[in-house]
C-alpha cells in the first residue's frame, strides 16, 4: 500500500474518503512523447550572445546579403552552444558535421550575387542548423527537425525573460557597471572616432566604409532586424538546450505481403524499364537517325520531348522503392535476397533513366542553350541519380550501417553548397557564350538579366553583343551602393571589369530583333 501511495503522485489525494475514486494518468499523445523537460536557466553567455546577435542584425542585415550572413551567425552559434553546454548536452561527431555545414552554406551569399542559390543555400543553412540542434537521425527527425524551430519561438521568449529577471534580482549590484562600463566605452569610441575622423580624410574614409550607415529613416527596419535577429538566437538556444525529441515519433510498419502479390509487379515494371532502356541505349550509341526518322521530330524537339517524363519517372521510382520497403516480405533470409535483388534491379535500371534523362538536357542545351531552369532541373536529376546509389549501398551494407536518412540529408546540403559555388549564373553565360562562338546564335535578351556572377564570361562577347549583355548589369551594381559586408565576391570581380573596360552603347540599339534569334532559344521554357 505504502509503495502504491508513492508511485500514484497527485492523482492519489483523498484516497480513503468516502467516494473516492482514483483518477487515471493522462493519455500520452504524440506531442507529449517528444516533448522534452523544461531546461535549467539560462546562462548569462547565452543572453550577451543572443544580443550580439540581435545588434548585428539590425546594424549589417539592412543592406543586403553577403558576409554579414556569416558574421551574424557566429554569434547566434555560440549561443546555441552556450544553452547546449549549460543544459549538459554533449557535441556530438553529427553535431559537428551539421553545425560546419550550415555555416558553409551562408559562404554562398559572400560569393555569389545571384538570388535563387542565395536563397537556397540560406533555406538549406536553416534545415542543417536545426539538425545540429535536434540530433535527429530518423527519416521524420530530418524532415520535422526546421519545425522545432518555429516552436521554440514563444518558450525561448519566455525562458529568456525569466532568466533575465532572476539575474537582476540576485545580482543588482552587478547590473550598473556592466551598463556603465558600456556607455563609457560607446562614449569614448564615438567621441575619439570623430576627432580622427576630422583630423585625417584617408582615416575617415575608411571608417566609413567599415561602420554600418545608419539613419533614422531605416528606424523601423532596423528594429524588426534587431527582433528577428533577438528573437531567432533565442529560439536556437532553447532547441539546444530542450530539442524536441522528434525520433520517438514512430510509425506503424506496413503488413508484409506475400512474395508473389509484392514481386510480380515489381518484376513486370522492371522488365518495363529494361525495354525502355534498351531503346534509349541504342539512341545514345549512335542510333538516332532511325528513332528520328521513325518518330518524326527533330532533334531538338526529340530531347526536349523526354527530359520532363524521365524526371517524373525517377521522382516516382523513388516513391515505388519507398512503398515497397514498407510492404516487403520479411520471414527471413530468402525474403531479403528477394527484396534486395528486385529492388536493386529497379535502381540500377532507373539509373540508366536518369543517365538518358541527363543525355537528353545536354541535347536540349545545344540546341537551345542553357538557361536557369535548365541548369537546376539537370542539378536535381544528378541528386536524385546519387540518392538511388545512396539506396543501393544501404542495401548492401544496412541503412542502419550507412546512417541512411542523414546521408541523404548530407548530400542535399552538398549538393546545394555546390550548386552555389559552381555559380549557376556564370555557368549559363559561359555555356551561351560558347555556343555563340561555335553557331553564332545567342538571346542577349535573356542574358541581360544574369546577375554580376555572369559578367566574366559575357565580357568575352564581341561588341556590340557584349555591351547589350552587360549594360543592365552594370546599371545595376551603379545603383546598388552597398557596404564591404553586403557585397558578395561576384559583384565586386564584375565592377573590376566593367570598370576598366566600360560598357560604351552609343552608337547603336540594343533592342534585339526577332528574326536573329527566333531559333536560337526555345521561348516556352526559359
Amino acid at each position: 500500500m505504502a509503495r502504491a501511495r508513492a508511485g500514484a503522485g497527485p492523482w492519489a489525494q483523498g484516497m480513503g474518503q468516502p467516494g473516492y475514486r482514483l483518477a487515471p494518468p493522462p493519455a500520452e499523445t504524440w506531442l507529449t512523447r517528444i516533448r522534452p523537460r523544461p531546461p535549467a536557466p539560462i546562462p548569462a553567455a547565452a543572453l550577451w550572445s543572443a544580443l550580439a546577435t540581435a545588434l548585428l542584425s539590425a546594424l549589417l542585415l539592412g543592406d543586403g546579403l553577403g558576409l554579414n550572413l556569416l558574421i551574424v551567425a557566429v554569434p547566434a552559434t555560440l549561443t546555441a552552444y552556450f544553452a547546449a553546454v549549460a543544459a549538459g548536452r554533449r557535441i556530438r561527431p553529427w553535431t559537428l558535421v551539421w553545425g560546419v555545414g550550415a555555416l558553409a552554406l551562408l559562404v554562398v551569399p559572400a560569393l555569389r550575387d545571384a538570388g535563387w542559390p542565395t536563397f537556397l543555400a540560406v533555406v538549406s543553412a536553416v534545415g542543417v542548423a536545426s539538425l545540429a540542434l535536434h540530433g535527429s537521425r530518423s527519416w521524420r527527425g530530418i524532415l520535422f527537425s526546421p519545425f522545432g524551430l518555429f516552436d521554440a519561438i514563444g518558450p525561448g521568449l519566455v525562458w529568456a525573460w525569466r532568466g533575465l529577471r532572476e539575474r537582476a534580482g540576485g545580482a543588482q549590484g552587478r547590473v550598473g557597471p556592466v551598463l556603465r562600463t558600456t556607455g563609457v566605452a560607446l562614449g569614448l569610441l564615438v567621441v575619439f572616432g570623430a576627432l580622427f575622423a576630422g583630423a585625417d580624410a584617408a582615416f575617415a574614409d575608411l571608417l566609413g566604409s567599415l561602420a554600418p550607415d545608419v539613419s533614422v529613416t531605416d528606424g523601423p527596419w532596423r528594429f524588426l532586424l534587431f527582433v528577428i535577429g533577438l528573437v531567432g538566437a533565442l529560439a536556437a538556444a532553447r532547441t539546444a538546450a530542450a530539442p524536441l525529441r522528434w525520433d520517438r515519433l514512430k510509425a506503424r510498419p506496413g503488413r508484409p505481403r506475400a512474395r508473389v502479390e509484392w514481386a510480380l509487379p515489381l518484376i513486370l515494371l522492371n522488365l518495363l524499364f529494361a525495354v525502355f532502356n534498351a531503346v534509349q541505349l541504342t539512341v545514345l550509341f549512335g542510333g538516332y537517325e532511325k528513332v528520328l526518322s521513325q518518330t518524326g521530330l527533330t532533334y531538338a524537339e526529340y530531347a526536349r520531348q523526354g527530359f520532363w517524363q524521365l524526371l517524373w519517372a525517377t521522382l516516382l521510382t523513388l516513391a515505388v522503392i519507398a512503398l515497397a520497403l514498407r510492404w516487403a516480405p520479411r520471414d527471413g533470409a530468402r525474403d531479403r535476397t528477394l527484396v534486395r535483388s528486385v529492388l536493386g534491379t529497379l535502381c540500377l535500371l532507373t539509373l540508366v533513366v536518369v543517365a538518358s534523362a541527363l543525355r537528353r538536357m545536354d541535347l536540349y542545351v545545344d540546341a537551345y542553350g542553357l538557361t536557369r531552369l535548365r541548369v537546376s532541373v539537370a542539378a536535381m536529376e544528378l541528386w536524385l541519380g546519387l540518392v538511388l546509389v545512396l539506396i543501393m549501398a544501404a542495401g548492401l551494407i544496412g541503412a542502419r550501417r550507412l546512417h541512411l536518412p542523414r546521408a541523404v540529408a548530407v548530400s542535399a546540403a552538398a549538393g546545394v553548397l555546390t550548386f552555389g559555388l559552381l555559380s549557376p549564373d556564370g555557368l549559363v553565360a559561359e555555356r551561351n557564350v560558347q555556343r555563340y562562338e561555335e553557331t553564332g546564335k545567342i538571346d542577349i535578351g535573356y542574358l541581360d538579366g544574369l546577375s554580376a556572377d555572369a559578367v566574366p564570361a559575357l565580357d568575352r562577347l564581341p561588341e556590340p553583343l557584349r555591351s547589350c549583355a552587360l549594360v543592365h548589369i552594370a546599371r545595376n551594381l551603379d545603383a546598388d551602393e552597398k557596404p564591404w559586408y553586403a557585397v558578395s565576391r561576384g559583384e565586386t570581380r564584375a565592377q573590376a571589369i566593367l570598370e576598366e573596360r566600360g560598357v560604351p552603347v552609343t552608337g547603336y540599339s540594343c533592342a534585339p530583333r526577332r528574326d536573329e534569334y527566333e531559333d536560337a532559344f526555345d521561348e516556352y521554357d526559359y
